[in-house]
């Protein structure tokens, strides 16, 4: 068997305190180029969702150039009120925006695109190929205790989130596209950016503990818009990733995290269009 399964130890490997190669061949973007990473990523969303509607909107006739703003408005809104042009929207944003960091940080980083140990990202095959079946674990368990600690702090309170408005007003054709950009691509920038790029740089500075808990708090933090505020919804957040992160550590890969967030993103894409289709 290879020597790289030979490790039987379930529990975080400690962090080399410096790589294990030259200093040049392994420069790591700094906290500050992570953060603005991260934050150029939801810019690019909010932005790029923008201008993306107008585009559409002119494209389909919905608005015409010469019209002044509040028609333009109007315009828009009356496009995104049709049978599946909210999802085409979401689709085409988060291809941009995800494509945008991807092909950013391969070209800026690419010394650090395949090397396991941080600071590199991770994308290699996993030390043992337990970490896919834990990885599928975790997205199965993650959500369902998620679920469970949501309940404890929201006393009574429904979480409502964008995708859950989202499922409601996406025909059956257009959720096959959408559930696989949501459960593929999302993942794979998400995982890039906090598991790779961020928990990286911040474990060139302290101990794995406190590296592991200030990334996972900041995952949960950013998804705090998408969950309309609510703050009870953060705990679900923070738990799916800790475990992210750790498979991150121990696998030495980002696959298994990217697969478990992506079945944790299924299971909640798939239970909203259950709730809909139930109460439509």
């Amino acid at each position: 068997m290879d020597a790289m399964y030979t490790d039987t130890s379930l529990l975080p490997p400690a962090i080399p305190p410096a790589p294990l190669v030259s200093a040049a061949t392994t420069r790591a973007p700094n906290l500050w180029t992570a953060l603005g990473l991260i934050v150029l990523y939801f810019v690019l969303q909010a932005f790029g969702s923008t201008l993306l509607a107008l585009i559409l909107a002119v494209t389909l006739g919905f608005v015409h150039l010469n019209q002044g703003m509040t028609q333009v408005g109007n315009g828009i809104n009356t496009m995104l009120e049709q049978p599946g042009m909210q999802a085409l929207l979401v689709m085409l944003t988060l291809g941009l925006a995800a494509s945008s960091i991807l092909l950013l940080a391969q070209r800026r980083w690419s010394h650090l695109w395949s090397l396991a140990q941080p600071p590199g990202f991770g994308f290699v095959r996993p030390s043992r190929l337990l970490y896919i079946a834990l990885a599928i674990v975790v997205g199965v368990a993650a959500p369902l205790l998620g679920a469970q600690l949501t309940q404890l702090f929201a006393n009574g309170q429904t979480v409502s989130q964008d995708i859950q408005q989202l499922g409601a007003n996406t025909p059956l054709a257009w959720r096959i596209p959408l559930v696989l950009i949501v459960v593929s691509l999302g993942p794979v920038v998400e995982e890039l950016l906090f598991r790779g790029v961020l928990l990286s740089t911040l474990l060139q500075r302290w101990g794995a503990g406190w590296a592991v808990a200030i990334s996972s708090l900041m995952f949960a933090l950013v998804h705090l818009p998408g969950l309309q505020w609510q703050w009870f919804g953060l705990p679900d957040l923070l738990l799916l990733a800790l475990l992210l992160a750790w498979l991150r550590l121990r696998s030495r890969s980002i696959w298994p995290g990217v697969l478990a967030h992506g079945i944790n993103n299924l299971l909640a894409v798939v239970a909203w269009f259950v709730v809909a289709h139930l109460s439509g």
